[in-house]
């Protein structure tokens, strides 16, 4: 039997990757789930995990091509060890044999949660055992620490059990439901086999996903064994790795909650913590504990920009179909102030310091689930209408939770506008690894001396905050000057001054 291997969905908007590597050549000894290859693609890596074990057949895209959705990518051949004697695997010994013919169970399984994400939280089913589906209609919904993620079923069929209930917290490969009655050509029934890993030396290029890992993790290669091709590691041998080596020692107790009188006591109201809200919480305090955070300050007149924004806002909508905002003009702005302060837009991998040649701009978002951070991606290759659309784009998924992972992944800089919400000054906490975030505040008239005279200008305060370790005072400072000196003369954003 021949089992193909294709191209995964690659999410939304995304239609073509590349192929980076292939782990796996013909004639190798594949596990279920083990990594096969990995594609890039313009937002984010995809791995792709073996469907079936047995042996690695034809590579039909070759490292460096370009392949659509669903495209062929190779074949596995069933067998363990040679492709004209394949043997009967543990999972066929372990479970009798299902008939080929007439209805057949297929399993719903925990879908790609996303790089870094181990688990998730069943929050709804919209089927109950019984019910009849449809082919990729939805059967739930799951919620992990940064989205939400839609399950739909593999096969037309019945729900004949519901292994995770609501409230449940699921693992990357768990089980969640069974579908009965489906046709036996859509279901599967996954083979285990051991796969020998290969020997090689250290020089060797390891998963992206892994490198993040460790970073993440604060271990050196030398701690983790990898399981790739000559060597390679991949992101399970980082896990791996991290729970074989000694606990860490433990992070001090919160302190403990103040005794609470018990007619107070009957008037609360305790609500558990969504896992967004507690990853919010999580790396917030995270960023404070590993940056050395700093904020600068400064302020602008608008009087240039709200001038520029009324004489072409009429204009602007009819030719662009977007309304022209103040955020073009800061996203605009801050571009102009990265390429002189590069630092500002680096970030810190170790020992090293890792300068980003392109923005992806980050735009802090406030939702009824919690903040987010949707990346505008080479924001410095758009137009003012382009990063206009783009905002009102991301910022309308934000607030219907219909963000994907690899939209909030990959950011190099943020703005957060908490003006828009009356706030006249704050110190934003900086979004990691990032290295540096500007906050907007609330527009105020306010009295200024402008060539010997008192005269009123809509005024806002400007907040950088910044990683000491990375950036020095007067490139922060630097920075600030340059957005500040940007809006109040836009024509300086147009001739690059």
């Amino acid at each position: 039997m021949t089992t193909e291997i294709r191209v995964p969905t690659l999410g939304e908007s995304v239609t073509e990757a590349t192929v980076a590597t292939w782990f796996k050549k013909p004639g190798d000894t594949v596990a279920v789930d083990e990594m096969l290859c990995e594609l890039e693609t313009d937002k984010v890596t995809v791995e792709v995990p073996a469907t079936a074990a047995g042996i690695m057949g034809e590579i039909v895209a070759a490292e460096g091509d370009t392949v659509g959705v669903d495209a062929l990518l190779a074949t596995i051949l069933e067998g363990s060890g040679k492709k004209s004697a394949p043997t009967e695997t543990k999972a066929a010994k372990a479970a009798p044999a299902k008939e080929t013919t007439g209805a057949a169970s297929v399993d719903v399984m925990v879908p790609t949660l996303g790089e870094s994400v181990t688990e998730a939280t069943v929050s709804t089913w919209f089927k109950k055992v019984g019910d009849t589906v449809a082919q990729d209609e939805m059967l739930c919904e799951l919620e992990t620490d940064k989205v939400s993620v839609e399950v739909p079923a593999p096969a037309a069929g019945v729900l004949s059990e519901i292994i995770a209930a609501e409230g449940a917290t699921v693992d990357a490969s768990a089980k969640l439901a069974v579908i009965g009655g489906a046709s036996a050509s859509a279901s599967s029934a996954p083979a285990e086999a051991a796969a020998a890993p290969s020997a090689g030396g250290k020089d060797v290029e390891d998963a992206p996903s892994a490198k993040k890992a460790m970073a993440e993790a604060g271990i050196s290669r030398d701690a983790v064994t990898g399981s790739g091709r000559d060597g390679r590691i991949m992101k399970d041998d980082v896990a791996k790795a991290l729970s074989s080596s000694p606990a860490p020692a433990a992070a001090p107790a919160a302190a403990p909650r103040a005794p609470v009188a018990a007619s107070d006591a009957s008037r609360e109201e305790r609500v558990k913590m969504t896992r967004l809200r507690q990853t919010i919480a999580r790396r917030l305090k995270e960023s404070q504990n590993t940056a050395a955070m700093l904020t600068t300050y400064n302020e602008v007149d608008m009087t240039e920009v709200i001038a520029l924004r009324n004489e072409y806002k009429d204009l602007f909508l009819k030719k662009h179909g977007v309304k022209l905002g103040f955020m073009s003009f800061f996203t605009k702005a801050c571009i102009h102030a990265l390429n002189e302060v590069p630092e500002v837009n680096a970030e810190i991998d170790g020992t090293d310091v890792v300068y980003k040649n392109f923005v992806h701009m980050g735009i802090a978002a406030g939702t009824p689930t919690g903040l987010v951070v949707p990346v505008i991606r080479d924001a410095d290759a758009m137009s003012f209408a382009g990063i206009e659309k783009a905002i009102a784009e991301k910022g309308a998924r934000a607030r219907d939770g219909k963000l994907s992972m690899a939209e909030m992944q990959g950011g190099t800089f943020t703005i957060s506008n908490g003006g828009v919400y009356g706030s006249l000054m704050s110190s934003p906490i900086l979004n990691p690894p990032q290295s540096g975030i500007l906050g907007m505040h609330k527009i105020q008239d306010r009295p200024m001396a402008i060539k010997g005279q008192v005269v009123i200008r809509p005024m806002m305060y400007l907040a950088l905050s910044y990683d000491h370790r990375i950036v020095d005072g007067k490139g922060a400072v630097t920075f600030l000057v340059r957005v500040k000196e940007a809006l109040e003369d836009p024509r300086r954003l147009l001739m690059d001054l």
